[in-house]
């Protein structure tokens, strides 16, 4: 046997290195190759996940932090959707999940089950066997039990390169690049984001803001200033009554001195009656409270806090007003889901604008800036002399919870991003479906919750005085189907790409369908779709609908 060379050595340590190299190539590829890419943790990309893995399909789910379940385990355990017959397939399981969480004494810790009474989401008919209240910690310990009993496999910390990342050719998405320069390939995508990111990266129409009322025939949606109407599917909120000012809040800086400039966040005009703007209806925190002395964290004041901030709080006490400016909304173990409630509350009016559009690092600052703001606020409720002691003796038997988040102060990550952009398709939901008028032929699951949504500025009236605009409440008379095609884009822009979070629908509409458990369905109807596109070596926009709803039937959709 001749002996081996340093020639032939070094050849085939070559071979080696550039074999070996692309084999773990190949593996890398394959690892981070799927049939559905899920971009969005959230509880609709959660659901999307589950229902691929069920259909037979390989399934990456990628999440941008290192938390899943987006707001259903960020804070809001308070279950919106209005008539819950309206909620099947694995949104109705999650809830069903979390009946069975709680059935379990070990999850009783800070009270017993016994003692728990909610406001009445739960009690819904005779033997239900769901339950719609909640902690985040116990939404999340169900999401990855679900998670765990699947073929899914689960990305944490990746967001996608928003610049470039989104790789195309003949209108299909092949990949998607992260910040980190992980390529994730697939045959068909789902964008479950609450911002839109993906689709937005991917050329697909959107908008953001609101349409004026003349865009789509409809009558609350644009400014909504001087709201006096009376809907034949509900009462509308009016100024001066829900989530607004007392009467005669002055404005300035120095009261009766208009030289002396606004106080802060303040519009000196709200715009005209029913015309569109690029105004987004308010964020804020869903705050995990508890009275419990053992797992709360009292209410700090934080650094750069400015008191001016808070002026407009204190005069709408001098005023007239006397409450506790929240919805404290009982959940599990001594616990709460608090939302915003009143004139000056939780919600950050107008300080969301740029969010949509905005860079990470944007979007991070904005996301600071509502926290500082909303945990001075609390300490402020608790602390401060200018307000009512009866105030200041119940916001102060409350503090965070110790054993929820991560955060040391408590506080979470997740802000509750109500709407940012929507993709524009070929159908688009509006106010008339929500009022019944207009009925697609292609159901994919149904929204029930009232035409919502939260003040987008606060701004001075003709009189001088402080008010909020562009707070809409207004009640459906029955749950309403929502359209296929307004979670598939126009088929001249993508053809592989599913959006059941931002879909296409106008601002108030979006407002009744943007609640948690029709997200998740949207997002089960979305991957089924996509399993199909593929069994089906189709366009999404081609899928014969018969076959899509025979699919959502049996798996328990419900869709009429």
């Amino acid at each position: 046997m001749k002996p081996i060379t340093g020639t032939v050595l070094f050849i085939a340590t070559i071979a080696l290195l550039v074999f070996g190299n692309t084999q773990s190539l190949c593996a890398q590829k394959q690892k981070n190759s799927a049939d559905v890419i899920v971009y969005g943790g959230t509880s609709a990309g959660i659901a999307a996940a589950i229902q691929s893995s069920r259909m037979g399909k390989s399934v990456i789910l990628i999440e941008s932090t290192n938390r899943i379940g987006g707001l259903t385990t960020g804070g809001l355990g308070q279950t919106d959707i209005g008539n819950k017959v309206a909620i099947g397939g694995i949104s109705r399981e999650f809830y069903e999940n979390i009946r069975t969480y709680y059935d379990n004494p070990k999850n009783w810790k800070w009270q017993k089950k016994s003692e728990y009474l909610d406001g009445g989401q739960t009690r819904t008919e005779k033997g239900e066997n769901s339950m719609w209240t909640f902690e985040p910690s116990a939404a999340l310990n169900v999401y990855k039990d679900m998670i765990s009993a699947e073929d899914i496999t689960l990305v944490y910390n990746e967001r996608l390169n928003r610049k470039n990342g989104v790789k195309k050719a003949s209108g299909k998405i092949l990949s998607l690049q992260m910040e980190s320069g992980k390529v994730f390939s697939g045959s068909m995508f789902i964008d479950a984001t609450y911002e839109g990111d993906l689709l937005a990266s991917a050329g697909v129409t959107y908008t953001y803001g609101r349409e004026s009322n003349d865009q789509y025939g409809e009558t609350l949606n644009g400014v909504q200033a001087n709201i006096k109407n009376t809907s034949l599917l509900g009462v509308v909120s009016r100024n001066g009554f829900n989530h607004n000012f007392v009467q005669a809040v002055d404005p300035y800086i120095r009261k009766g001195n208009s030289k002396s400039g606004l106080l802060p966040n303040l519009n000196k005009t709200p715009g005209l009656e029913g015309s569109g703007d690029k105004k987004i209806q308010a964020y804020c925190f869903r705050m995990c409270l508890t009275d419990h002395p053992e797992n709360r964290i009292p209410f700090v004041k934080p650094e750069g806090y400015d008191e001016k901030d808070y002026e407009l709080l204190f005069r709408n006490y001098e005023a007239g007003f006397s409450g506790v400016p929240w919805i404290n909304s009982s959940m599990p173990n001594r616990k709460t889901d608090t939302n915003n409630r009143n004139g000056f509350s939780t919600d950050f009016i107008g300080q969301n604008y740029d969010y949509p559009e905005a860079s990470y690092s944007e979007r991070e600052r904005i996301v600071a800036a509502h926290r500082k703001y909303q945990m001075g606020l609390m300490w402020t409720l608790a602390n401060h002399p200018r307000i009512p002691e009866k105030v200041r003796k119940e916001v102060s038997r409350w503090g965070t919870a110790k054993d929820e988040f991560e955060r040391p102060d408590g506080w979470q990550q997740q802000l509750y991003i109500r709407e940012a952009r929507r993709m524009i398709s070929d159908y688009v939901m509006t106010q008339h479906n929500c009022e019944g008028l207009h009925v697609p032929n292609d159901p994919i699951g149904l929204g029930a919750y009232g035409m919502d949504s939260h003040n987008t500025q606060r701004y001075v009236d003709a009189n001088g005085f402080v008010q909020n605009e562009g707070n809409v409440e207004c009640k459906v008379k029955a749950p309403y189907p929502i359209s296929y095609k307004s979670i598939v884009p126009k088929k001249e822009e993508c053809t592989n790409l599913l959006v059941p979070v931002c879909l296409s629908a106008t601002h108030i509409a979006f407002g009744s369908i943007r609640m948690e458990p029709v997200f998740m369905v949207l997002g089960q109807s979305a991957a089924t779709a996509a399993s199909l596109a593929i069994d089906m070596g189709m366009a999404i926009q081609e899928i014969p609908y018969r076959e899509l709803q025979k699919e959502l039937v049996k798996d328990g959709q419900r869709l009429k």
